[in-house]
């Protein structure tokens, strides 16, 4: 990669199960910049909290994290390593 990259962790709740196959088709488009993925599925309150990490440039973990955040029933945050 020629840009400079930061290391980003996306915490994202999904309450709409609806969103889940956009969110997947979302998450393959940017695949390369994903380093990992762990998923997890609370049954007892309906919903299913996701964790990404991402190394990308910053302005490639903005587009991402936006498009997240935009689908109904799914709410996003992340924070950023200091390199």
């Amino acid at each position: 990669m020629s840009e400079d990259t930061r290391v980003a962790l996306a915490a994202i709740i999904v309450e709409n199960l609806d969103s889940v196959e956009p969110l997947n088709k979302l998450l393959h488009e940017y695949s390369p910049y994903i380093i990992g993925r762990m998923g997890i599925p609370y049954k007892e309150k309906g919903i299913s909290i996701i964790s990404i990490a991402i190394d990308a440039p910053q302005n490639i973990i903005s587009a991402l994290t936006g498009k997240i955040g935009r689908l109904p029933g799914i709410t996003t945050k992340t924070t950023y390593s200091n390199h």
